[in-house]
C-alpha cells in the first residue's frame, strides 16, 4: 500500500502555523500610484512646468486655428476665421507666382548655407578646446566666443553694417591696398556671405557648450585602451571622441533640419534692403510684407502653412533616417 508523503514544516515557521512557500512569504509589491497621487505629492515640481506649457499653448498651439484663413477670404475687421470659403485659391496663387519661387529658392539657399557652415563649426571648436591644457587660455577663448550670443540681433546687425559701410574698417583696409571701396550692403551678391558670416560669429561659440558637456561624459578608459592599441590623437578623436558625442550631434542636426526653412527673420529684415531683394528676400520677410504692408492675410497664411508643412516633413524625415542609420532619434 502506497503512502502519501507530506511536506515537512519549515524550521523557521512559528509553532502552530503551517509552513508557507518562499513566494508566499515575499513582501507584496506596492501598487502603482495614480497621476492624482503623484500630482498631490510632487505638486511643487509640476508647478514649474505650468508657465512653459502655458507659453506653448498660447503662442504655439492656439494660433494654429488661424490656419483656416488660408482657405477662406479674410478681411480686417470681419470674422476671425474668414468671411467666405475659397478652397485652394490662395494655394494655387502662390504656386503660380514667379516671385514666390524666387523667395523660396533664396530660403533654401540661405538655409543650406547656414546648416552646412554653422553646424560643424561648433563641433570643431569644441574638439579644439578639449585639447587645450592651459586653463586660462581655454576660459579666455570660451568667453570671447560666447560673448556675441548675448548681444541682441540689432547690435549684431549694427556692428556688421558699421564694419562694411563705405567708410568702415573693411573699406579703409581695401583703400590702403589701392582697391576701390565696395558697397557690400547694397550689392545682392554679397548678402549671403555677410549673413552666414554673421551667423558664424554669433552662434558658433554658444553651440560649443553642448558638445563640451558631451565630451565630459566620455569614459577616460576608452582613451587609455586606444593608446594601448597604438592609436594617435587623430585616431582617438575619430574612433572615440566623435562616436561619444554622436547622439548629441544627431539630436542637434535633427533640430536644425526642422528649422531649415525658418531662416532668421530679425537679422534679415534688419540687414536687407530693396537692392538686395533678389538674394536676401526669404519666406519670413516675404510673409511680413504681404501680411503687414499689403494686408493679404489669407495669401500670407497659405504660404506660411506651406512652409510649416515642409518643416514638418523635413524633421520627420531626418528623424526617421537617423533612427534607422544611427539608432538615435528624437522620438
Amino acid at each position: 500500500m502506497s503512502t502519501i508523503k507530506t511536506a515537512k514544516p519549515s524550521s523557521d515557521a512559528p509553532p502552530g502555523r503551517p509552513a508557507t512557500p518562499d513566494a508566499a512569504r515575499a513582501p507584496v509589491r506596492g501598487r502603482r500610484r495614480t497621476w492624482r497621487q503623484s500630482l498631490r505629492r510632487d505638486w511643487q515640481l509640476y508647478s514649474l512646468a505650468v508657465l512653459p506649457l502655458a507659453f506653448f499653448v498660447v503662442f504655439r498651439y492656439l494660433p494654429m486655428a488661424g490656419n483656416i484663413i488660408a482657405f477662406r477670404r479674410f478681411q480686417p475687421g470681419g470674422s476671425m476665421f474668414g468671411e467666405q470659403w475659397v478652397g485652394m485659391r490662395y494655394v494655387n496663387m502662390f504656386l503660380n507666382d514667379p516671385s514666390f519661387w524666387t523667395v523660396f529658392t533664396n530660403t533654401l539657399v540661405l538655409g543650406a548655407l547656414t546648416l552646412v557652415v554653422c553646424f560643424p563649426l561648433p563641433v570643431v571648436l569644441a574638439l579644439l578646446l578639449n585639447e587645450v591644457r592651459t586653463r586660462f587660455l581655454k576660459r579666455w577663448v570660451q568667453s570671447i566666443s560666447y560673448l556675441p550670443h548675448f548681444l541682441s540681433t540689432v547690435i549684431v546687425v549694427g556692428v556688421v553694417m558699421q564694419f562694411l559701410s563705405a567708410d568702415g574698417p573693411v573699406n579703409q583696409a581695401l583703400d590702403g591696398f589701392g582697391h576701390a571701396p565696395i558697397l557690400f550692403i547694397q550689392q545682392p551678391g554679397w548678402f549671403r556671405s555677410i549673413y552666414v558670416s554673421s551667423e558664424v560669429w554669433q552662434t558658433v561659440g554658444w553651440g560649443t557648450i553642448l558638445y563640451l558637456a558631451a565630451l565630459t561624459s566620455i569614459d577616460d578608459n576608452l582613451y587609455e585602451a586606444a593608446r594601448i592599441d597604438g592609436a594617435n590623437r587623430w585616431k582617438q578623436t575619430w574612433h572615440v571622441t566623435l562616436p561619444g558625442i554622436r547622439p548629441t550631434m544627431v539630436t542637434l542636426l535633427i533640430l536644425n533640419v526642422g528649422t531649415f526653412m525658418a531662416v532668421g527673420f530679425e537679422k534679415i529684415i534688419l540687414l536687407y534692403n530693396p537692392l538686395t531683394y533678389p538674394t536676401a528676400d526669404v519666406l519670413s520677410t516675404y510673409l511680413f510684407r504681404l501680411g503687414v504692408y499689403s494686408n493679404s492675410y489669407s495669401y500670407a497664411a497659405a504660404i506660411g502653412l506651406f512652409e510649416a508643412l515642409i518643416g514638418l516633413v523635413l524633421i520627420s524625415t531626418a528623424n526617421f533616417i537617423s533612427r534607422r542609420v544611427t539608432e538615435t532619434s528624437l522620438w
